[in-house]
């Protein structure tokens, strides 16, 4: 801690500010994830604003190193595999719960029951 002290005062208000954005979307990602009422909305939050959120604090903790003058490469590849993983992670977890047929919320529309869904024409 001693250490962020030593820093220039910009460079603090920088990392500072990487980590509440980072937590702002956190948080959201996680009251999401309590408060939607569907699989479906719930698996949304946290893959698009908790991604972000720890990104934010990715770039917080690169930002800080490589101040600090030992620029290591581990906060790049825990991002590189959190953005890597998370939307692939969800995908599948759509896609099984596309084909367990969960409930689904009143109001959580299914395109692929609908006449304007999407039609894939194949070339002639």
């Amino acid at each position: 801690m001693e250490a962020l002290n030593q820093l220039p005062e910009w460079t603090q208000w920088i990392i500072a500010f990487f980590i509440l954005l980072g937590a702002v979307f956190a948080f959201i990602g996680s009251l999401g994830l309590a408060i939607l009422p569907d699989f479906f909305t719930r698996l949304h939050a946290p893959t698009k604003n908790t991604t972000m959120g720890i990104g934010g604090i990715v770039i917080a903790a690169i930002i800080s190193t490589s101040a600090q003058g030992t620029l290591t490469l581990n906060e790049l590849l825990i991002a590189i595999f959190l953005f890597l993983t998370a939307p692939i992670s969800a995908h599948i977890l759509a896609k099984a719960a596309l084909h367990t047929e969960l409930p689904k919320f009143s109001a959580t529309r299914d395109f692929r029951d609908e006449d304007d869904a999407y039609q894939h024409e194949p070339k002639k």
